[in-house]
């Protein structure tokens, strides 16, 4: 047999979130035989609750080359993917007066034009007359990504999982799955059962790889197999308000919540609860506390009301708001696990994650499936993991944590987690 004549490799990508998909879409444009398989319903979990926030306002030199391809296949979609649209929207950083993050603002900044952001300092009065929606008289120092957007996370699921469909994917929904052990020909799929088991009754598939994208659920899944990964689900929280508003995006670093125009009205977030949640037993509502919080924030930074600078919002519930609760997923250092994971001397992977995103998985997903599929196809072919022409990403290789690590949940848009070690 030539080598024009081998089988396409056989790959199952577990997960139908925004990773999942973009990844099994681009295995198979690359030739690849692909198995899609979800638990639920494509965009069931955490991508169906993400905040649809899309920027590439990055210090660190690899988030930001993540960030701008990340766009980059986020614009070249809004022109070529019926169903998804790119919503282009300056995305603001305001820090308060007091705030000692403040200082480092300057110098974030920098950090991200040298990279070749359109990032800039702005003065707080100059923001004021730029977007008369926002309050900035407390602000200390603020900043202006131009070149970010927003859109609505579900649409960009669904719309690429039917260009997957029609690449040849083979989508399995409502089919929840265990990751068996390696075998002489990659490595197993178990179907599981209507009571959730793995029995050995189960239907058994052999696929040259595995890639868990399953959010949330990654770790339980790679237990199955044997490999333990240092990622913890924590619970997140945003809502929609029926309020018309037509500014930017913000990040209030003070106040450590966001807000974005939104087709309802304006989405607002970020309820975290830094400790690890059960991803089969959380709870999906918002709580009241994050809806009293959230009232502050907008009461803070809306301009709107008779008196200059001050809000009509004040006091005001929010109680016919759309609300929810969603869940991200945390590593020990904030980066992301993306990579083989049965790696060996001996052997090929066949085993690989795409996990850990810190909040911030969806608006990376079309520039790390793409790293996926690269990356899975060249293991296969025999390219090491640390190979000078490897796709895989150093800073995310998972093989840099033991898997049984213990660390604390933070989350991952706050101000500090940027700024640190730049």
């Amino acid at each position: 047999m030539t080598e024009a004549d081998e089988p396409a490799p056989s790959v199952a990508v577990v997960g139908g979130g925004a990773v999942g998909v973009t990844a099994a879409h681009d295995l198979a444009a690359r030739g690849a035989d692909v198995t899609l398989f979800e638990r639920g319903e494509l965009a069931a979990g955490s991508s169906g609750r993400a905040a649809g926030l899309l920027y590439d306002a990055y210090a660190e030199d690899v988030d930001a080359a993540v960030g701008a391809r990340a766009l980059e296949r986020f614009r070249a979609f809004d022109r070529s993917l019926p169903g998804f649209s790119f919503a282009a929207c300056p995305y603001v950083i305001a820090v308060c007066e007091g705030d000692p993050d403040a200082d480092a603002v300057p110098a974030m900044v920098d950090r991200m034009r040298e990279h070749g952001r359109e990032v800039s300092l702005v003065d707080p009065d100059a923001l004021g007359e730029r977007f008369p929606s926002l309050r900035t008289d407390d602000l200390a120092v603020a900043a202006v990504a131009a070149g970010a957007g927003w859109t609505d996370p579900p649409s960009y699921v669904r719309a690429l999982g039917e260009r997957a469909a029609r690449e040849g994917v083979a989508i399995e929904t409502d089919t929840p799955v265990a990751v068996g052990s390696r075998t002489d020909a990659g490595r197993e799929i178990r179907v599981r059962d209507d009571a959730g088991g793995g029995s050995p009754a189960a239907e058994r598939r052999a696929f040259d790889a595995v890639v868990v994208a399953a959010g949330a659920h990654t770790r339980s899944l790679l237990a199955d197999a044997g490999v333990s990964v240092p990622v913890v689900p924590y619970r997140v929280q945003a809502l929609v308000a029926r309020d018309a508003y037509d500014g930017p995006m913000v990040y209030d670093a003070t106040a450590d919540a966001y807000f974005r125009p939104h087709p309802d009205g304006l989405l607002a977030g970020d309820g975290t609860e830094p400790v690890p949640a059960d991803p089969d037993d959380y709870r999906r509502e918002a709580d009241d506390w994050f809806r009293e919080d959230v009232v502050a924030v907008l009461d803070e930074r809306l301009a709107r009301g008779d008196a200059p600078g001050r809000s009509a919002r004040t006091g005001r519930d929010l109680d016919d708001a759309l609300a929810w609760a969603g869940l991200c997923t945390a590593t020990p250092d904030g980066d992301p696990l993306v990579g083989p994971v049965d790696r060996s001397e001996e052997a090929v992977p066949t085993l690989f994650v795409a996990a850990g995103w810190q909040g911030h998985g969806f608006m990376r997903a079309p520039a790390i499936g793409e790293t996926v599929a690269e990356g899975v196809l060249a293991s296969l072919a025999g390219v090491a993991v640390d190979a000078p022409d490897s796709p895989w990403i150093g800073a995310f290789d998972p093989e840099r944590f033991d898997g049984d690590e213990s660390f604390e949940v933070t989350e991952g848009m706050s101000l500090s987690n940027r700024t640190d070690g730049e």
